[in-house]
């Protein structure tokens, strides 16, 4: 059985998943989201449409179901609400008293982990469509449980390059 205690970083990892989907769609380039970059690949509205689904899911499981309902994809603006709104709810079972509910693992190796990766996806295709994400320390970013919506914190340390690329003068001292 769970420790009742993991909720709390739960909710810290759907506030991060927020402020990573927040920036990605900030200014995504909108007359790109029925590009496909392959036959088997999702749109991004698809992507965006499948997050509230997850959303959905892992709200379930919280609230101890296990109900796996997708919605078919509206447009992107619909998507885009219904994916934040779907994020709050979550944070809200999440804040409640915990019922019998999935342990806070499942949780996260499950839709949670999921969404990180698909949100990865859309800030990969928001650079193919030359609209690239700008980088920032993720670490230092003002990030709090129960801070889900779309508006999010600006940015504290955002930079230009790659932080991975090997420097001229060597490794990072």
């Amino acid at each position: 059985m769970t420790a009742p205690d993991g909720r709390p970083f739960l909710r810290h990892a759907v506030a991060t998943l927020a402020y990573r989907a927040a920036k990605v769609l900030r200014g995504y380039p909108e007359a790109t989201v029925e590009t496909r970059v392959g036959p088997a690949t999702r749109s991004p509205r698809e992507l965006l449409a499948h997050l509230a689904d997850l959303m959905q899911w892992a709200e379930s499981l919280a609230r101890g179901e296990d109900r796996w309902q997708p919605v078919t994809a509206g447009d992107w603006a619909a998507q885009r609400e219904r994916f934040f709104a779907r994020l709050a709810a979550l944070d809200a079972a999440l804040a409640a008293p915990p019922p019998q509910a999935a342990p806070p693992e499942q949780i996260y190796q499950g839709p949670i982990a999921d969404a990180l990766t698909h949100v990865g996806q859309l800030a990969l295709l928001r650079g193919l469509a030359g609209a690239p994400v700008r980088p920032e320390s993720y670490a230092r970013a003002e990030i709090t449980a129960g801070q889900v919506g779309a508006e999010q914190p600006p940015p504290r340390a955002e930079f230009d390059g790659d932080a991975s690329a090997r420097r001229r003068d060597g490794p990072p001292k």
